[in-house]
């Protein structure tokens, strides 16, 4: 049986440098901004309405953690701009270990308080006992969902993100 090679399409994140880029709230908005495409720091910096200065300090930490390059340099009058875009069109994070906070989560979870209240914006929590079996069925269909998902993107539309946490809780006794 031959191992399943992993995604090209996705950048792997192993180092602790990586895991200090993608840990800043700031950089993983970046990470939203170039994910429609490349832009220059000055166009992340007008999107996300930060500082030039401050694209430009998080860009440059996740380019020297690998997770964003250079692609396009163009010379605009005297300027030369640099279009920086994901070297990945997907990151995997490591399972967090016992004690270590879920960065992933916590930054979808700050996105979701961010979000402008309007008619495009579902939040709730629900609770539920479930047996191992429906547990799984109902895990299956939530993957079938996330899969259709994706089959729906549409470039040219605003973006929008799903943040999903099903879990077990840890029991109160």
């Amino acid at each position: 049986m031959t191992p399943e090679r992993p995604d090209p399409d996705s950048v792997h994140i192993q180092s602790d440098e990586q895991l200090r880029a993608v840990a800043s709230h700031t950089r993983h908005r970046i990470l939203r901004v170039l994910r429609d495409g490349p832009a220059t720091i000055t166009q992340i910096a007008e999107r996300l309405g930060i500082a030039k200065g401050s694209s430009n300090h998080h860009v440059k930490i996740l380019a020297k953690a690998g997770l964003v390059a250079v692609v396009e340099t163009r010379k605009v009058g005297g300027v030369t701009e640099q279009y920086y875009a994901m070297t990945g069109r997907r990151i995997e994070l490591p399972e967090p270990v016992a004690g270590q906070p879920d960065t992933l989560m916590r930054n979808a979870l700050a996105d979701v308080e961010e979000a402008p209240p309007n008619e495009q914006k579902t939040v709730f929590l629900k609770h539920a006992r479930l047996s191992p079996q429906a547990w799984d069925e109902f895990d299956k269909r939530v993957n079938g969902l996330i899969d259709e998902l994706e089959q729906l993107t549409d470039p040219t539309q605003p973006a929008a993100d799903l943040f999903v946490a099903f879990y077990r809780p840890k029991e109160v006794r």
